[in-house]
């Protein structure tokens, strides 16, 4: 379908083709018809698939085309789970908004709460924004969402997962107009959480499901390699990123320290190298964001922060060092590469603590995974086999049976039961009477 075919302004038109974009993919095709229509959404689609396009476009005509419900309060909020994400939304949003009246803000942790205050004094029309800096405007009364008329929640799931559920609710509850238009997109729509949460901020949505999750990108080739321990990863590492074919890397680790370790150890080696974590400041994070987006670094090594939001078209290999604990986030990382119709690499190491995530996610592929491996770095680990539990004891256990039995035979004891629970009727017991006192003239007639 071409975006032409959607009615949209003349001046988003405009945009859409100085930005090279003709055909709408499958997400937008389905997902901007039902929006501009004016219901409400629950969607999913894979990752890189034009999602953020997807809501803009609508979210933009209804800015251009209709009457505000408010002249003061905010027409559209975006809300995104990570403030990296935050800044590639409001940076298609800017480029929509170049040639319009349209005014927007950017509004995110790590940066200067008074400041942000002089932005939402000015009015903007639409808000990019995270949960947890917004609910904090909320509460301070920095502006109000009564005539809110689009609430966007853009990887709802994620939200959720970093606890924004509160934040969420306040934000649903000041904007509680009943002409407020709910579009919720997700990596999954079977998940349980969500459709409770959906039940409450959607009103009657039209469910949009682009795809199976976590089906096979046909622009990213997969690859696993077993690992036997940290060294070998390391190595096995290094030699991918002497591939000939790598532009950029990004390489997911499993905490925060390994991220600046290895930055450090492959600086070392001549790599240009950084290392992003959520222990940086705002400041620091965005420096090292601008300067991995403008080329200068060739290697961003991170935990999942940087899972979700990034497109780098120069991202041509995605390396897990650690598997993700929760599968769903392999699907996110992986995404980072093979964007915009590029080919993309992903290698995945896969060493004895990361075996069971491994499992998980072959489980969730439904597929039988092959290894590679690489000329002199061949893994001696072949995998672990699968935890069974046994009601058995040990080998110690029929020993100390034996020397119970044996005490028994010597000494026989007489097992009763004294519960009322389980126990025998009282006609089959025998019950033993004991003599008793009748009344004190007996006890005189008995000592005499």
């Amino acid at each position: 379908m071409q975006f032409s075919e959607f009615g949209l302004d003349p001046r988003l038109n405009k945009t859409i083709q100085h930005l090279g974009f003709s055909e709408a993919t499958e997400i937008q095709a389905r997902a901007i018809p039902a929006a501009m229509a004016g219901k409400d959404l629950l969607a999913s689609s894979k990752t890189g698939s034009g999602k953020t396009l997807a809501y803009l476009l609508p979210a933009m005509q209804r800015m251009l085309k209709t009457r505000a419900l408010s002249k003061r309060d905010a027409r559209c909020l975006i809300l995104t789970p990570t403030r990296e994400l935050a800044k590639q939304v409001f940076a298609q949003l800017r480029l929509l908004i170049a040639n319009t009246q349209t005014r927007a803000c950017l509004i995110t942790g790590g940066e200067n709460f008074n400041d942000q205050s002089k932005l939402l004094r000015k009015e903007p029309q639409i808000i990019v924004a995270t949960p947890g800096r917004l609910a904090d405007h909320l509460s301070k009364r920095h502006l109000f969402l009564d005539g809110l008329e689009l609430l966007i929640l853009d990887e709802a799931d994620r939200m959720l997962d970093l606890g924004f559920a509160e934040q969420l609710n306040s934000v649903d509850q000041a904007a509680s107009h009943r002409k407020r238009q709910t579009l919720m997109f997700s990596a999954t729509l079977d998940d349980a959480a969500i459709n409770s949460f959906a039940l409450k901020l959607l009103n009657e949505p039209e469910r949009i499901a682009v795809g199976f999750s976590f089906t096979q990108h046909q622009d990213i080739q997969q690859q696993f390699l077993l690992s036997d321990h940290l060294d070998h990863k390391q190595q096995q590492l290094s030699e991918i990123l002497k591939q000939d074919s790598l532009k950029q890397a990004i390489v997911f680790t499993a905490t925060r320290a390994d991220t600046e370790r290895l930055a450090q150890l492959f600086s070392e080696q001549g790599l240009r190298c950084s290392a992003l974590s959520a222990d940086l400041s705002q400041g620091a994070r965005n420096k090292i964001m601008d300067e991995f987006s403008r080329g200068q670094q060739k290697v961003l090594f991170t935990t999942d922060l940087a899972s979700r939001g990034l497109d780098i078209v120069q991202v041509s290999h995605v390396i897990n060092f650690d598997m993700p604990k929760h599968v769903e986030e392999y699907v996110h990382r992986i995404g980072r590469t093979g964007r915009a119709g590029n080919q993309g690499q992903a290698y995945s190491l896969v060493g004895p603590k990361d075996w069971f995530s491994f499992k998980n996610l072959e489980a969730l592929l439904e597929q039988k995974i092959q290894f590679i491996s690489l000329d002199g770095l061949e893994a001696k680990f072949k995998g672990l086999a699968n935890k069974k539990h046994k009601p058995s004891l040990g080998k110690q256990a029929p020993k100390r049976k034996a020397k119970t039995a044996s005490k028994h035979q010597q000494k026989p004891a007489v097992k009763t039961n004294k519960t009322f629970v389980v126990g025998k009727d009282m006609g089959d017991a025998p019950i033993k009477r004991q003599k008793k006192v009748d009344n004190l003239s007996d006890l005189d007639n008995s000592e005499d």
